[in-house]
């Protein structure tokens, strides 16, 4: 019958043991020099040696002729230890054997004395099982033992062992097997079994093996069979992408081509590629890759070692830690969740997307490496151009600016004396009649200056006293003297011949341009006032106190003003007065009103 390679090349002296030698030296000296404990604890993760190394023990503290603290093999005890028919050496599984019951058995056996050997080995693998009682229970026996007998206990969860189980046992941590000796371990098996092994499939396999040489033996017999066992029949048979193919998909997700990344998995997976393995690789190489960008120097040590160094660092090239580190942290959780996933290529492909483009992701891990590509001035594509999000951000950005560009050409040159005294923009206007009409700003030292930045100008409304609110709008007669200061008459900009010149019909063209750029409050108010043209002032009535003290700011001035200035291609002021006798308003029913200004407000939308 056929065995497996693990179970045959298991080994059977101290010497043979691959990668304990800290553990295998301090037991072998003791053995030689008589200096046993009565209870020992092995730890340290799957395959690295630690029932191996217990059944050792046992062999040598009860072999006939051990040689330098190891057993002799050919006695005996060690055949009887090695197939089994030794009763004084019993090996317990925990993991079945975790009763309270089961402990007090075995604590009533070992009182007795061993009848073939010198020493009743007892190894329990897996101790932390045990239950809380069976611990309790094994703990009398296990701090004042007989003469005779030795405790060998393993565990792979080293933080279940009770600490009082701990204080009583000297304690050896395994370690994980380095993979140049798993390799090597490797090509030494297949040349005994008349295997044709390569050196790279043999560091492949112990990459793959995790620090396991039983992993690696099985993986090795997994893979044996007619033909050499070379790197691309291990991918094969284990269904891996392979370094090639994973550092293309890695180079895909970091120059977020997602189209490239799905159909490289499709090829994959078409392939017979495990999804497991491949998010596993990309894993694997996207810590390499941090480790790289983190500690470029030091962390050599801890690569992988499964990509050569040009390739890494043409992967490292433009990517930010704060990227590997999202890339990695999704790469995980992903893996994670697919043992219990509906639809593992689906779950795969998900995440190729949300690596690809981090906007998918609403996690802060993504949002952190967007900021940071958004200071380096990073693009979205690797192609450099624009997508179709940043362009419809980036046209609104443009609008404001072409329209301003239009008045700066009528602009007329302003005096450059003017603007060392001129006051800013949240003192008095200068008054009426002065030296500087309000509606004219003084140009800047140097001449003009572009319209972003050009100070705010000051206020421009006529506004009459309290007690004058009633009082009929005045003539034309009686508007204030313009004074043109404009030293080259003939720059001034003319009018189009299409713009009206004065009336109140420019009030009903451009009111719906009023509302597009005022806020909603002001909407409503708007509509409670009408504005009529004479020359360049843009009289508002209104037709309350209310819409009067609402409408007299800041903002609606400066809408009205941009898109009247704009509409007849020349500078206007505006003022606010009451509504007068002699042009009076249709007065509608109050609750009438202000039930329609609701309706509208709640319909009110914001963009």
């Amino acid at each position: 019958m056929y065995q497996a390679l693990y179970r045959k090349w298991r080994p059977k002296t101290f010497e043979d043991v691959v990668g304990q030698s800290h553990i295998t030296d301090t037991l072998r000296r003791q053995v030689a020099e008589d200096r046993l404990s009565h209870a020992y604890l092995f730890t340290g993760t799957r395959g690295t040696g630690k029932t191996t190394c217990a059944k050792i023990l046992a062999k040598a503290v009860n072999c006939r002729h051990p040689v330098n603290g190891d057993p002799c093999n050919q006695c005996d005890a060690c055949l009887g230890i090695d197939n089994g028919s030794m009763l004084d050496v019993l090996e317990l599984d925990a993991a079945s054997n975790n009763g309270v019951d089961h402990v007090r058995a075995l604590r009533d056996e070992a009182i007795y004395s061993p009848a073939n050997v010198r020493y009743r080995v007892y190894i329990v693998d897996e101790v932390h099982m045990l239950s809380t009682a069976a611990f309790n229970a094994l703990l009398k026996i296990l701090e004042e033992p007989p003469a005779h007998l030795i405790f060998i206990l393993a565990t792979t969860e080293l933080h279940k062992v009770p600490a009082t189980i701990l204080s009583r046992c000297q304690r050896f941590a395994f370690k994980r097997i380095q993979p140049r000796d798993i390799a090597d371990r490797l090509l030494y098996v297949a040349s005994q079994e008349g295997m044709s092994l390569t050196e790279d499939a043999a560091e492949l396999l112990s990459r793959l093996s995790d620090g396991a040489l039983r992993d690696a033996l099985s993986l090795l017999d997994q893979c044996s069979g007619a033909g050499e066992i070379n790197k691309e029949r291990v991918l094969d048979v284990l269904g891996l992408a392979g370094n090639l193919q994973t550092a293309q998909m890695m180079e895909h997700i970091l120059s977020r081509d997602t189209r490239s990344a799905l159909l490289l998995l499709d090829k994959l997976y078409q392939g017979g590629k495990d999804v497991s393995a491949l998010l596993g690789e990309l894993s694997t190489l996207s810590r390499d890759l941090l480790i790289r960008a983190t500690a470029p120097e030091g962390g050599a040590a801890l690569l992988s070692g499964g990509y050569d160094t040009a390739a890494m660092d043409r992967l490292n090239a433009g990517v930010t830690p704060t990227r590997l580190i999202h890339i990695t942290s999704r790469l995980q959780d992903t893996l994670a969740a697919l043992p219990l996933s509906a639809n593992r290529r689906t779950d795969a492909e998900l995440c190729l997307m949300r690596l690809c483009d981090e906007s998918l992701c609403g996690d802060l891990t993504a949002l952190a490496a967007r900021v940071a590509r958004l200071e380096e001035g990073g693009l979205p594509a690797a192609s450099g151009q624009r997508t179709g999000r940043q362009q419809e951000t980036a046209a609104p950005a443009a609008r404001p600016q072409e329209k301003r560009t239009a008045p700066v050409e009528q602009r007329r040159e302003k005096p450059a004396s003017k603007a060392v005294d001129a006051p800013p923009p949240w003192e008095d206007p200068a008054p009426i009649g002065g030296d500087v009409p309000p509606w004219e700003d003084p140009a800047p030292i140097g001449g003009d200056a572009p319209p972003w930045e050009e100070p705010a100008p000051s206020r421009e409304e006529i506004r009459p006293p309290l007690d004058d609110r009633d009082a009929p709008p005045p003539d034309d007669n009686d508007a204030p003297p313009v004074v043109d200061r404009d030293p080259a008459p003939a720059a001034r900009p003319v009018a189009p011949a299409t713009a009206p010149s004065g009336g109140g019909d420019i009030w009903s063209k451009l009111i719906e341009r009023y509302k597009d750029q005022v806020m909603p409050m002001y909407q409503f108010m708007l509509d409670d006032a009408r504005g009529t043209l004479e020359g360049d002032l843009l009289t508002v009535r209104c037709g309350d106190d209310l819409t009067l003290e609402s409408l007299d700011c800041e903002a609606v001035t400066e809408v009205l003003k941009s898109v009247t200035g704009d509409y007849l291609g020349r500078p206007v002021r505006v003022r606010y007065i009451l509504n007068g006798k002699d042009d009076p308003m249709p007065q509608e029913d109050k609750l009438e009103e202000l039930i329609r200004q609701g309706r509208n407000y709640d319909s009110f939308t914001v963009k």
